[in-house]
């Protein structure tokens, strides 16, 4: 089993869930006593936070660079960004630093294909929605169509993501204006919704009622990933 490498703390909430899922997934494989061999580099939120907002997409990459090379120093052989709006800086990571990273968007475009769903929801960051990065790679690489919502709807699942979600406060009213969104979202022809923000599945939890289509969710299509990758042969670096 290779060691993952998980770059955390975006938010600490959601790298929570990562280490769940990806122990529950190697001991689904492996039976017995097994769990994940991994490393976790956990970064402050905070700082992060400010670099997004800032639009500091330089010094995003670099917190991400040194988080890596600290876990590939650690033995970390494969790696995993635990967000969805850090691959925005994806590309610049994996060409400095030459670790093999596995793509939370090619792990969500893959399941949309095997699902045929066509055209797909996105909800997430502002970042996530606005920047193009999420919906071209959708696009070009799996021919997805992939809808976003309004500006105002924007702002108000940013705010959600920021105000409340990073700070494990899951508020009635706001599961409620997620779902008019993706209610608004399904009437426009989105046969599935992504959940392009790894907290955003916390308003969707047990007792939360269904949504009126199905959710992609990237946190677990992305530990399937890792856990895929950490479990095949060969070696852990392009």
């Amino acid at each position: 089993m290779k060691v993952i490498g998980l770059i955390g703390g975006v938010t600490w909430v959601s790298t929570v869930d990562y280490y769940r899922h990806i122990n529950r997934l190697v001991a689904e494989r492996l039976g017995g006593l097994h769990s994940a061999r991994l490393a976790l580099w956990s970064l402050d939120f905070a700082e992060m936070a400010e670099a997004q907002h800032a639009e500091d997409w330089e010094r995003v990459g670099d917190l991400i660079i040194a988080g890596a090379r600290a876990l590939d120093a650690a033995g970390a052989q494969v790696f995993v960004i635990c967000a969805n709006t850090l691959h925005l800086v994806y590309d610049r990571v994996v060409a400095e630093t030459g670790l093999s990273f596995v793509h939370i968007v090619d792990a969500v475009g893959r399941a949309a294909v095997e699902e045929d769903l066509g055209t797909v929801g996105l909800l997430g960051t502002r970042f996530t929605m606005e920047h193009p990065f999420y919906r071209q790679r959708l696009e070009k690489e799996f021919g997805l169509r992939v809808l976003v919502p309004d500006r105002d709807d924007r702002a108000e699942v940013h705010r959600i993501i920021y105000e409340e979600l990073s700070k494990e406060k899951v508020l009635p009213s706001s599961k409620a204006e997620a779902r008019r969104i993706i209610e608004t979202l399904a009437a426009r022809g989105a046969r599935a919704v992504i959940l392009g923000c790894t907290e955003l599945p916390h308003l969707f939890s047990e007792g939360s009622g269904s949504a009126p289509v199905p959710l992609l969710d990237p946190l677990i299509l992305h530990c399937r990933e890792a856990v895929r990758a950490a479990l095949e042969s060969g070696e852990g670096r392009r």
